[in-house]
């Protein structure tokens, strides 16, 4: 298993510089998001082949890594095609001044790669374990990780739908899954990752990758997600009215 875990760190520190070296190239720090689910997938993938004959459980997870790590960056690639950097690293670059290589480097790239293999130790555990078989508690967690892959699929193609309109410039989008919590796909990603952590609960010592969701979900809560996004809309009017009768995270009907 630490041997599993140091070559996963070896393999995201190598990919991660390359993208950084790419960033670098294109003037675009956006690149790192596109190259998030991708790492999961890394892992996943080679993970899964260190040792032959991969059991059915093994299969599934990483199965799961692929379609969600695949699908997530393909839509942040089509999102952001032709669109420039995105607005968090366009302030980064301009705050950090002549400091923004070293930050970005170590803030984004060097610490995001880090976070990647911790949140990927499910999918590690799994993939080192030729114990691992399918049972029960696996299929329910592969329920809850569906549940949680319509919420940011289905959330992600709404808002993409939304803003392509020119008529909803400057709007907030409040239909559709939107209608019942103002972050769909956050809470589908965390979703996702809860029901990973039920999938690992099958092999010996499953329980100790619930630092993955916990860390998953402080992030898209408290850091990088909800709470800086809606930094951004503090001194809007319309979502502050949105905010005040739709849930931040769990999905639930309106408030009158």
């Amino acid at each position: 298993m630490f041997e599993y875990i140091i070559h996963a760190l070896i393999w995201i520190l190598v990919y991660m510089h390359i993208i950084f070296a790419i960033a670098l190239i294109k003037r675009d720090n956006s690149i790192a998001d596109i190259a998030w689910g991708v790492g999961f997938i890394l892992v996943a993938v080679l993970s899964l082949i260190k040792e032959p004959g991969a059991t059915s459980l093994q299969i599934l997870v990483s199965l799961l890594v692929l379609v969600w790590g695949l699908r997530l960056a393909i839509h942040i690639f089509y999102r952001s095609r032709r669109r420039g950097e995105d607005w968090r690293y366009a302030n980064w670059r301009r705050k950090w001044g002549r400091w923004f290589l070293v930050r970005v480097w170590a803030q984004v790239f060097l610490l995001q790669g880090l976070l990647l293999v911790i949140i990927a130790y499910p999918i590690i555990l799994i993939n080192s374990t030729q114990t691992a078989r399918l049972g029960l508690i696996a299929v329910a967690g592969t329920l809850i990780w569906l549940v949680g892959f319509i919420f940011e699929a289905v959330g992600d193609f709404q808002l993409l739908h939304f803003k392509r309109n020119p008529e909803n410039k400057g709007k907030i989008l409040t239909h559709g899954l939107w209608k019942y919590t103002r972050h769909p796909n956050y809470f589908g990603e965390c979703a996702m990752w809860w029901g990973i952590f039920f999938i690992a609960l099958s092999v010996p010592g499953g329980w100790t990758a619930i630092i993955s969701p916990l860390l998953l979900t402080f992030l898209l809560l408290r850091v990088s997600g909800v709470a800086m996004l809606e930094a951004k809309y503090k001194k809007d009017k319309d979502f502050q009215e949105y905010a005040r009768r739709t849930n931040a995270f769990f999905p639930w009907f309106p408030k009158k």
